[in-house]
């Protein structure tokens, strides 16, 4: 509670210098919150040379949409939501497919969410004590992830890389926690599968 209560001091406080004329403040917001803005529009955005503009297209928005803050939310999470919404309009003019339905599964059991609930991608296989090995399937992790669906891997970054909660995702991208926990569940079964068939399973 202490951790929540010092966030929303620290986002009242940005918020107000930035309303005062201080664009160091908008500088400093910027800074606070890039990290996430770049996980979801590199997710997100294919096109490298679009990425750029729509980050700042979003940091743009996010400027001018300040007033109308009010603090349900933490300000990095309402920041998520302008550049997950600005990037869902980019793929929506170039007609891209956010969710690729093809390889779908049926909605997951109450046992099988319980697969989601665990913030290690790398908890999908049997664990070991080798850091060599670690880093190898950490790499191999990262370059499959990249081959999903765009929300698939918006989901499993947030969850995952930002260590998001469910309810914070699901303010981003608009969703019920629901569906949120349903999506993730079939990303990551979807990279479990891919794995299994490009990789001999004892060596995972």
């Amino acid at each position: 509670m202490n951790e929540i209560r010092k966030n929303m001091a620290t986002d009242q406080y940005l918020v107000g210098k930035v309303l005062d004329g201080d664009t160091n403040a908008f500088a400093t917001i910027i800074q606070n919150t890039e990290g996430l803005v770049t996980q979801i529009v590199f997710k997100m955005i294919s096109r490298t040379e679009d990425r750029k503009d729509i980050a700042q297209d979003i940091y743009l928005k996010a400027f001018k949409s300040l007033p109308g803050f009010r603090y349900q939310s933490k300000l990095s999470t309402w920041i998520a939501q302008i550049a997950y919404n600005t990037c869902l309009t980019y793929l929506e003019k170039k007609k891209l497919v956010l969710l690729d339905n093809r390889n779908e599964h049926s909605e997951p059991d109450n046992d099988s969410l319980e697969f989601v609930g665990s913030k290690s991608v790398v908890g999908l296989f049997n664990q070991t004590e080798n850091d060599i090995f670690q880093r190898e399937l950490n790499e191999i992790l990262k370059s499959e992830i990249e081959l999903l669906s765009p929300l698939h891997k918006t989901l499993i970054t947030l969850y995952h890389n930002e260590e998001l909660s469910y309810e914070e995702i699901a303010r981003i991208t608009q969703l019920p926690e629901g569906t949120v926990k349903s999506y993730l569940f079939r990303a990551r079964r979807s990279l479990k599968d891919s794995l299994l068939r490009k990789y001999k399973k004892e060596e995972l």
